[in-house]
C-alpha cells in the first residue's frame, strides 16, 4: 500500500512543520468560535429613525395641555376682571357665591393668570424640543408631566382631572423604552 497519493482519503496525513520555539501559535482557520459582531450591530439596538408613536402621542398631549392652559388663562383673566369690576357693585354684595369668589383678591387671580401663561410656555418649549432634544428634554418632560398631574388634583378637581390624566400619560409615554430610545439616539 502506498501513501504517495495525495487524494487518497486513507492515506498518511501530510506532515506539518513544527512552529518555532517561543513564537505564538496560530489557530487554524475554521476552528473555535466565530467573532462577535460589533456593538450596536444587533437589530434591536438600532436607533429609531422616526419618532415612535408613543413619543409622538406624548408630544400631541403636550399641545393639548397648551390648549387647556390657554383656556385657563382666559378663564382666570375673565374672573380677575369680573371680580375687580363687581367689587364696587351693590347688587352682588349680598350674594354668597360672589363673596366666596371675592375673597380672592384680583392680584391673586392675576398671579394665577401669570402662572398659567408660564406653564403654557413651558409646555410649548418642551413640545418643540421633541425632535432635537436629548435625554435632558425627556427627564424635564417627565418632571413637568408629574407636576402637572399633581397640580391637576388641587384646587380644581373636576377641571384638573383632565390635566392629571394628560400628565400621567405624557410621563408614561416619554418614560417607556421607546421614549428612552428616541431621546438617547445618536445625533450626527
Amino acid at each position: 500500500m502506498s501513501f504517495g497519493d495525495p487524494n487518497n482519503p486513507y492515506g498518511q496525513p501530510p506532515q506539518q512543520s513544527a512552529p518555532g520555539y517561543g513564537y505564538p501559535q496560530q489557530q487554524p482557520a475554521g476552528y473555535g468560535y466565530p467573532a462577535a459582531p460589533p456593538v450596536g450591530a444587533y437589530p434591536g439596538a438600532a436607533a429609531p429613525l422616526t419618532m415612535p408613536g408613543s413619543v409622538n402621542t406624548a408630544r400631541v398631549l403636550l399641545w393639548v395641555i397648551v390648549g387647556l392652559q390657554v383656556l385657563g388663562v382666559a378663564l382666570f383673566a375673565f374672573a380677575a376682571v369680573s371680580v375687580n369690576a363687581a367689587k364696587n357693585d351693590d347688587a352682588v354684595k349680598d350674594d354668597a357665591a360672589f363673596q366666596q369668589l371675592a375673597d380672592y383678591s384680583s392680584g391673586v387671580l392675576w398671579a394665577f393668570v401669570a402662572f398659567a401663561v408660564a406653564w403654557a410656555v413651558f409646555a410649548i418649549v418642551l413640545a418643540t424640543k421633541f425632535n432635537s432634544g436629548g435625554n435632558g428634554v425627556r427627564v424635564t418632560t417627565m418632571v413637568f408631566a408629574i407636576i402637572t398631574a399633581i397640580l391637576g388634583l388641587y384646587p380644581f378637581i373636576v377641571v384638573g382631572l383632565v390635566h392629571t390624566v394628560l400628565g400621567i400619560l405624557v410621563a408614561v409615554f416619554v418614560g417607556n423604552s421607546n421614549g428612552s430610545a428616541w431621546f438617547n439616539r445618536p445625533r450626527y
